[in-house]
């Protein structure tokens, strides 16, 4: 598949340092990946079709992703779902992040650990909350709780370079895990 090409529609800034670092650990090298970040969800709402409708390359494959925050995960899916079908890209992939990106890192706090040189995390991750933290109503509560020096961006980009991509703890994870491989076939 050479030059090939995934475009990933993301919420935020945090989404993209985490992906510059954890795409290239899992992509073939000879796949382009390009990032169009927008200012929070609401922008990527309001903007998403006009910048899927002006994309130019007529091969590229689009994954957006979003957190799910307070909203319903099957609603908030459908509605960006719907917007791809609008802009003439039904096949876009829509993926949530349960409840936020930091729930990716609760599941692999071994990774958190290492980036952020906080000695003992690891040893939480079988406390039942870290078992499904998609589960939390606030990861990035709970993150900061165990981790003060956590900052979303910075932080995002030093555990995206320790993140086990086969981790399965967070199923959130392990689905967008699976539709970037998928779009990269």
């Amino acid at each position: 598949m050479n030059g090939a090409e995934i475009v990933f529609f993301l919420e935020e800034r945090s989404a993209e340092s985490l992906l510059s670092v954890l795409l290239p650990r899992i992509l073939p090298p000879e796949i382009v990946t390009r990032f169009i970040v927008f200012e929070g969800k609401q922008d990527l709402e309001k903007r998403l079709e006009r910048k899927l409708r002006g994309y130019l390359n007529p091969h590229a494959k689009f994954i957006v992703l979003r957190d799910k925050d307070a909203a319903p995960c099957i609603n908030t899916k459908a509605t960006l779902a719907q917007k791809c079908t609008n802009a003439g890209h039904p096949e876009a992939v829509v993926r949530i992040a349960c409840h936020e990106l930091e729930s990716w890192y609760l599941a692999d706090l071994a990774a958190v650990e290492k980036a952020l040189e906080r000695h003992g995390l690891a040893a939480y991750q079988n406390q039942r909350k870290y078992r499904t933290p998609d589960a939390l109503a606030s990861p990035s509560r709970e993150l900061t709780a165990l981790a003060p020096q956590y900052q979303k961006v910075g932080g995002s980009r030093l555990i995206g370079q320790h993140l086990d991509p086969t981790n399965t703890r967070s199923n959130s994870f392990r689905v967008f895990v699976q539709a970037v491989l998928q779009c990269s076939k």
